[in-house]
């Protein structure tokens, strides 16, 4: 069995791993994810890079969870020649129905901007491409095949697949393979696509796995410890109750799935705590909204303390006024309210939609508060913040980063490194081989040494992007 990893090798992005296996006689291909990369220039090009073989070669696709960087090329693999299916689970093809035409509609209006710009002489470069249609957006759904949580399922000749619940985000699962290949033991290949946080809000704690001969681990955060969740709490009391007394504005970049839908059950949970005062909050991304919604419908899906919250919060919905903003008009509005207002809205990166509004009106007073609570990658416009930058370019113009920035890394929905040691653990014994993936350099190199120095397992690879390991 060979395994070609195609990205989120040394990087965060771009997840998908390409997986070849001899049975019967034939050589079988299937992917695991087929994620966009995202953050900087170099992004583009490596989502228009051709694979290093044909997409009809590939027999389906194993899809962990919905996030962009994991689902949003799907569509123009789909577009290229893929015609199999695409096992994911139910809830995570009902954020697909979200995301994916989302994603297709931004890269149309990018390039349609774009060629505005260009026409009245105000574009430099090259202009931007979009990856596929809405059509080929819709021709990935047709694809799609739901398997629920615990069910195991033969998805090819010799190849049995299971999800578990990662606790990542609503729908997201880890990937259990069992392959026969010709004339050799069978081999069970673990893949956590995203492991969440145990305890964290909303989501239930990553199922752990028993056995496996190989295992391809995320790692994020494999170089650091989160917060635990009443510190988290402390910090983020302190910064809106310090905020909203300024007369300022907090505003926080939120991924759209998940990570909106963990902030808003947090500070209703505050509130119901009496830890927090009223709070009026807008919720400014129609993808987050959708989101919300879908969060309510899979309702037995999220943990009992955040049921329980949803439950009080339903009972008594003056504790805080939260307003979901619908279109552009509304969100323009919000330019307007210059101080006791959170407004959530996306993207996380703050590299594309209505944030980059939010924060061009809100960064250069020095009484607003943004709050980071969520991963940034190298060369988007969410890492330079974090990064202390003192000015930002925002739709052509300078913008002074007078706001105070906050990180605040207990609302991660990813493991910190405890968590993804407590994770590997599980195992009840030591795999042939683990792949240490999805981090940039640093924190793969430190997580795969905590791995050989905790848990004393000595075949611990950090794969290069597009190279292939026989396991």
């Amino acid at each position: 069995m060979k395994i070609q990893f195609l990205g989120a090798a040394g990087e965060v992005t771009g997840s998908r791993h390409s997986v070849e296996a001899l049975i019967k006689g034939r050589m079988t291909r299937f992917i695991v994810d087929y994620g966009m990369f995202q953050g900087g220039r170099e992004a583009s090009g490596k989502n228009m890079e051709p694979l290093p073989f044909s997409p009809k070669e590939i027999d389906f696709i194993v899809l962990t969870h919905a996030h962009i960087d994991h689902s949003g090329l799907l569509p123009r693999l789909c577009a290229q020649g893929f015609s199999g299916p695409i096992y994911c689970t139910d809830a995570s093809l009902e954020l697909l129905k979200i995301l994916l035409p989302d994603s297709a509609h931004l890269q149309r209006a990018d390039v349609e901007r774009a060629e505005r710009k260009k026409k009245a002489g105000k574009w430099r470069g090259d202009l931007p491409v979009a990856l596929y249609s809405m059509e080929e957006a819709q021709l990935a759904l047709d694809q799609c095949v739901i398997l629920p949580y615990g069910k195991v399922l033969n998805v090819h000749d010799g190849i049995d697949l299971e999800f578990r619940n990662a606790g990542h985000i609503l729908g997201s699962a880890i990937a259990i393979m069992d392959i026969a290949e010709d004339e050799t033991p069978k081999k069970r290949c673990v893949f956590s696509g995203d492991i969440g946080m145990k305890g964290k809000l909303l989501m239930p704690d990553p199922a752990l796995i028993s056995q496996a001969d190989v295992v391809v681990v995320e790692s994020t955060y494999g170089d650091r410890l989160h917060k635990d969740l009443v510190n988290t709490e402390a910090e983020l009391i302190d910064v809106i109750t310090n905020t909203l007394d300024a007369r300022g504005n907090i505003i926080i970049p939120a991924f759209a799935v998940g990570r909106t839908q963990e902030i808003l059950f947090l500070l209703i949970d505050l509130v119901k705590r009496d830890l927090l005062p009223h709070l009026s909050i807008w919720v400014d991304s129609p993808m987050a909204t959708a989101a919300t919604r879908l969060t309510q419908h899979f309702f037995e899906q999220l943990d009992k303390e955040s049921q329980a919250t949803f439950q009080w919060y339903k009972k008594n919905p003056s504790a805080v006024d939260l307003r979901f903003i619908a279109d552009v008009e509304e969100s323009k509005a919000l330019n307007k309210i210059k101080g006791g207002a959170i407004i959530i809205s996306a993207s996380g990166m703050c590299d594309a939609g209505r944030i980059v509004h939010h924060l061009q009106n809100n960064l250069p007073r020095s009484q607003n508060a943004i709050i980071i609570t969520g991963f940034q990658a190298y060369g988007s416009l969410g890492r330079r913040l974090v990064d202390k930058a003192t000015k930002v370019r925002l739709f052509g113009e300078e913008v002074p980063v007078k706001a105070s920035i906050h990180t605040i890394g207990g609302l991660s929905a990813h493991a910190d490194q405890a968590g993804l040691l407590d994770w590997l653990r599980g195992f009840q014994s030591e795999p042939k081989a683990v792949f240490v993936v999805h981090g940039e350099p640093e924190a793969c190199a430190v997580f795969a040494q905590a791995i050989r120095d905790e848990l004393e397992w000595s075949k611990v690879v950090i794969p290069e992007r597009l190279h292939t390991y026989s396991c």
